[in-house]
């Protein structure tokens, strides 16, 4: 279903006379399953990684590997304003409990976090670096195998019609 959907739009006349005009190279626009599984697996990698302009990082990425570039600026976004505080809080308290630290009580003020960023910042970044590498190869294996399971799907019931 997805994987028609961005056949549809990557069709859109308006959408490439939009591409031509700004000149973005169209590999980072293509839509098979490749670009886009690895568009999602940095998208979400950035995401988990408590760190401002998660966009940037994302595009800073676009010299090294060739990924579809919008899908991974939207994985991105899975960490917003509303679900920062509870991802972050995740990844503290994995990393706390796999240090084996006690875990401080926390207050969601700047205050707080300027004079305990000392305690915060190992046990955070290690539950970081869990989430982020498991959870974007989860992600990354869950697009591989559903788009082959969409394609699958759509030959065996072409099959069938014939």
């Amino acid at each position: 279903m997805i994987r028609k959907a961005l056949k549809k739009t990557s069709k859109s006349e308006k959408l490439k006379a939009i591409i031509k005009k700004s000149k973005i190279p169209a590999e980072f626009l293509a839509t098979n399953r490749k670009m886009t599984s690895r568009g999602v697996l940095i998208g979400i990698f950035i995401a988990f990684v408590p760190m401002p302009m998660q966009m940037a990082a994302v595009l800073l990425f676009m010299p090294l590997l060739r990924f579809n570039v919008p899908i991974a600026l939207a994985m991105c976004w899975l960490s917003n304003p509303l679900t920062m505080p509870p991802m972050y809080y995740m990844e503290y308290l994995t990393g706390a409990y796999l240090l084996g630290s006690e875990v401080a009580p926390v207050e969601m003020t700047l205050e707080w976090f300027s004079e305990n960023i000392d305690n915060i910042f190992i046990p955070l970044y290690l539950g970081t670096s869990i989430y982020s590498v498991f959870g974007s190869l989860i992600a990354y294996w869950g697009v591989n195998h559903f788009w082959r399971k969409s394609v699958h799907h759509a030959k065996k019931k072409h099959r069938h019609h014939r």
